[in-house]
């Protein structure tokens, strides 16, 4: 099984690897929005479309899959590994009692992350130091968060903020 980044939304951000991984696969498990970014690409996978909100049970779909034997690819944009898709695999294995999980080899395909994409339009204001901090406290407090804020503004670190607004969160 793959974990893919498909880059910022642009298919000219995808990278060979994520390419060859899609051509590859029987199956593409993801959010609706990402799944149709790849469509272009697509030549008879069989495609599971999921809620954006639905990280879990896109991760044990994807992993139910491949334990079947299938090659799947579950397609995250951005990079994969930041604020999406890897992390949501490994919590659900690292959490459930499922042995056919444990056999799967999973491979993460980096991709072009969002705060990558926009650095390099505006210059290198991540050429230094910097950290990256979601707004979203749909799995940690806020206070946790406005303490993160706090401490990464006092160290003078060129902070990025991923998921700054929602329908939901606007007091903030």
């Amino acid at each position: 099984m793959a974990i893919v980044g498909t880059g910022p939304g642009d298919a000219q951000w995808l990278s060979p690897e994520v390419r060859d991984v899609l051509h590859a696969a029987t199956d593409w498990v993801g959010y609706t929005t990402y799944l149709n970014l790849v469509e272009p690409l697509k030549h008879g996978q069989q495609c599971h479309p999921f809620d954006n909100r639905a990280e879990l049970e896109r991760a044990c779909m994807a992993l139910d899959l491949a334990a079947e034997g299938r090659a799947v690819a579950l397609v995250s944009s951005g990079d994969p590994g930041i604020y999406a898709m890897a992390a949501a695999v490994f919590e659900v294995l690292e959490q459930a009692d499922k042995p056919a999980w444990q056999r799967v080899e999973i491979q993460v395909c980096p991709g072009i992350s969002a705060m990558q994409a926009a650095a390099a339009q505006v210059g290198a204001p991540l050429g230094h130091d910097f950290c990256t901090i979601s707004l979203s406290d749909i799995l940690k407090p806020w206070p946790v968060i406005a303490q993160r804020l706090a401490a990464a503004a006092q160290a003078d670190f060129v902070i990025v903020l991923y998921n700054s607004v929602s329908k939901q969160r606007t007091w903030q």
